[in-house]
């Protein structure tokens, strides 16, 4: 195999001096991180390894796919649902430029993330990893994630390849999914980290996709993600996710990870011996393969370092943007680290902070923050005392002494910091939640405490939503601190005590109650079977749709400033709108504000959600400051996919531009034509004569042949918008032909049919 022009072959050129049991070789891992070599033949390993929010690198004899196991020292950035609070892509790219630079620094070539899959339950155990409810958010965060990463030369994993939205049954559940809701609510994230970031890789889902595993799913793999998208990186599976490595070959799954101990290739040199599967195929994926392997080689960089302690700093910042101040009446927060004050620290979390949740995302960080500690650094001061209040997960004998310690150490402070959250028992990846309630202990404590101390902060930590309806009246503060990563205790401070004023803004709704949310009657599924059978109305859409109560809706967050909305403009192009508004920071603080730019489409041909997130800003505006701050919507992002026509389309109608901080609290609005694409669907004998009707060529013809029948009826012909001639509009043509009342024959019918194909040419077919 030895070959002096190696370096000028293309990955075909060598794949096709292998044996098909060395090519077959290549589609599967050699072990748990890393892939198959060729030395000789110019065919270097790469090594994967988890992320997203920061490298879980492990040896091979301490390898796992569960976080198990230890791995090395590296920084623990906040977790996506953190991040994704930010709303700033910036940031999400810094984050991943970082993450590339410990990577090189580790000899990592590929990080298994982002994780873009749609929050569809606040019940999901891995909702920590993933960025939103809404797939806008989630896109663009995730593709400047990837930027960040790819641009210093380490590949990203975009994960899970799809609608993998729960851990119940992850490994065979099929979500069985509408085509819209596929296309428009659990599929754009991907599609806009593959068109725009390229990332390296694209790890396929667990789970079955309306019946056919991720895995193997050709419509997947090869419709979808390479012809419509012009995807043309390396696909990887999740590890063990294979099904049948023929059938994933066949359908596009290039590399199996890990290593199966040789069953795979064995399986794939079967199968072509067979007959059953092209060697094209194996050729096909084993030159991906090759591909990445070079361009990793080409990226490495042995002598790769970085400085923990910046990116620390970077973590810190993350989580102090992430923070949301859900709620701050009488203005109790910020506390003045200056004043002379007894502040009481309640709950374990203070001091043994929740910054990340478990699985195989969980990370040994660099070092470690925590609250107590930097509340006491942050003011000096205070006297700052301390109960841990609650046992965190296990059973506590002592639990009743705790309890009534904290509330003793309440009623004595000026001011109670209440930390509270969910144990790490109860999320994580590999299963669900069961419900979206604190741990009845902390609820209990809650309520002492604020009936003792009317200055009462609860300061949060949960990776996915939990109710706050049933105590949170009970407070005048709160702060959504999700999962802070490993400096998130000195970002609390700095938060709590106004170092930094809160600019988090929430990437998913907070219910009343769990039987509120859109999957609640669908959740988890039964007999291998998930139907998500809400369709287009996750998240917002499906409170908004039903004008239903929330306790905090999508987008909202507090901030120790103010900030007033003006002068709405829309312009437009044949690429889009341009929406521009002038904010201005009204407060004395200096603060980030989220401009959240919103559409509301007319839904003439089909239903549409009341208003749908289309673009936002993130913007700094010091105190005073005015900005005109431009969002651009782009054309594509107007347009709902058309099952019935299989296309997207723009529709031809006014849009409602809604300008706003949340989905609920829109300031301003705006009404813009916009010119749609032309599409008439071809109606056939069996459309009904509604369909007929709306046809651009068939609807003359056939109101022609209605006159007729009216004429012929006389009296009896139904009278124009009643009920009956609704039941005509209904009826399928060649239905109405058949009545003997109705002076139609099956040649009229024909003759309509080849008049709308005649002039099938001239119409136009939708949008990209």
């Amino acid at each position: 195999m030895n070959n002096p022009n190696q370096s000028a072959q293309t990955p075909g050129e060598t794949v096709a001096r292998l044996s098909l049991a060395e090519k077959a070789a290549l589609t599967t891992g050699a072990g748990w991180w890393h892939t198959t070599a060729y030395p000789d033949a110019g065919i270097p390993e790469f090594r994967l390894s988890d992320g997203p929010h920061g490298l879980r690198l492990q040896n091979d004899t301490q390898a796992d796919h569960l976080g198990i196991n230890g791995s090395a020292a590296a920084t623990c950035f906040p977790p996506a649902v953190t991040l994704a609070c930010t709303w700033d892509s910036d940031l999400a790219g810094r984050v991943g430029d970082a993450l590339a630079r410990e990577c090189l620094a580790h000899g990592v070539h590929v990080l298994l993330g982002p994780g873009v899959n749609i929050k569809r339950s606040p019940l999901c155990g891995r909702n920590f990893e993933y960025f939103s409810e809404d797939p806008l958010l989630s896109g663009v965060l995730g593709a400047a994630w990837v930027k960040g990463l790819q641009a210093r030369g380490v590949g990203a994993s975009v994960k899970h390849f799809a609608a993998n939205n729960q851990e119940t049954g992850r490994m065979s559940v099929s979500a069985d999914i509408d085509v819209r809701a596929l296309r428009e609510i659990y599929l754009p994230a991907f599609r806009r980290v593959v068109t725009e970031a390229r990332p390296w890789t694209v790890m396929c889902a667990y789970n079955r996709v309306n019946g056919v595993h991720a895995s193997q799913n050709p419509w997947l793999l090869t419709d979808v993600l390479r012809d419509e998208w012009g995807y043309d990186g390396l696909v990887v599976s999740d590890w063990g996710a294979v099904v049948d490595r023929a059938r994933a070959l066949a359908a596009g799954l290039d590399l199996e990870m890990p290593s199966s101990s040789g069953a795979g290739p064995a399986r794939a040199v079967a199968a072509v011996e067979s007959g059953e599967l092209s060697e094209e195929a194996i050729d096909r994926s084993a030159a991906r393969v090759v591909a990445l392997a070079r361009k990793a080689a080409a990226h490495a960089r042995p002598d790769a370092v970085f400085d923990p302690a910046t990116h620390h700093d970077l973590a810190r910042e993350v989580a102090t943007r992430g923070a949301v101040l859900l709620k701050n009446d009488g203005a109790l927060l910020p506390l003045d680290p200056a004043a002379a004050q007894h502040i009481a620290v309640i709950g374990e979390f203070a001091r043994t902070p929740r910054y990340q949740g478990a699985g195989s995302s969980r990370v040994t960080p660099t070092r470690l923050d925590d609250a107590l500690t930097s509340l006491i650094e942050a003011a000096p001061a205070a006297r700052i005392t301390f109960a841990p209040g609650f046992p965190v997960d296990a059973p506590d004998a002592d639990a009743a002494a705790l309890y009534e310690e904290a509330v003793h150490a309440a009623e004595s402070a000026d001011v109670a910091l209440l930390f509270l959250g969910l144990p790490p028992s109860l999320e994580s990846e590999g299963y669900d939640r069961e419900h979206i309630e604190l741990p009845e202990e902390q609820t209990r404590l809650l309520a002492a405490v604020s009936a003792v101390n009317p200055n009462t902060v609860v300061v949060l930590a949960n990776g996915g939503v939990v109710r706050l309806a049933g105590w949170i009246d009970d407070v005048p503060a709160v702060l959504e601190g999700w999962l802070l990563g490993q400096a998130g205790g000195s970002a609390t401070a700095d938060l709590l005590f106004g170092r930094a004023n809160p600019s988090g803004r929430l990437a998913e709704t907070i219910p009343l109650r769990l039987a509120d949310t859109p999957a609640y009657l669908a959740w988890p599924g039964e007999n291998g079977h998930v139907a998500y059978s809400e369709g287009l109305f996750v998240g917002y859409r499906h409170y908004d749709a039903r004008d239903m109560a929330v306790s905090f809706p999508f987008g909202h967050g507090l901030s120790y400033t103010t900030f007033d909305y003006a002068d709405l403009r829309v312009t437009s192009d044949a690429d889009g709108l341009d929406v521009t508004v002038a904010v201005t920071n009204t407060g004395e603080r200096a603060g980030h504000e989220v401009v959240q730019v919103y559409v509301g489409a007319p839904g003439e041909r089909v239903r549409r959600p009341v208003r749908e997130l289309k673009g936002f800003a993130a913007v700094r505006l010091a105190p005073g400051e005015t900005q005109d701050v431009t969002v651009r919507v782009a054309r594509a992002d107007l347009a709902h996919f058309d099952a019935a026509a299989g296309t997207w389309l723009v529709e031809d109608a006014d849009h409602r531009i809604d300008v706003g901080a949340s989905s609920r609290d829109i300031r301003l609005t705006a009404t813009v034509p916009v010119t749609g694409d032309a599409y008439a669907e071809q109606p056939d004998a069996d459309s009904t004569v509604e369909l007929w009707l709306a046809h651009p060529v068939g609807g003359p013809a056939i109101e022609a042949l209605l006159h007729r029948v009216q004429k012929s009826m006389g009296d009896a012909y139904p009278e124009e918008g009643s009920p009956r001639e609704r039941m005509v509009a209904n009826m399928r043509l060649s239905q109405l032909a058949q009545l003997p009342i109705v002076p139609l024959g099956v040649d009229d019918v024909r003759e309509l049919v080849e008049t709308v194909r005649s002039a099938a040419g001239t119409e136009g077919r939708g949008a990209s």
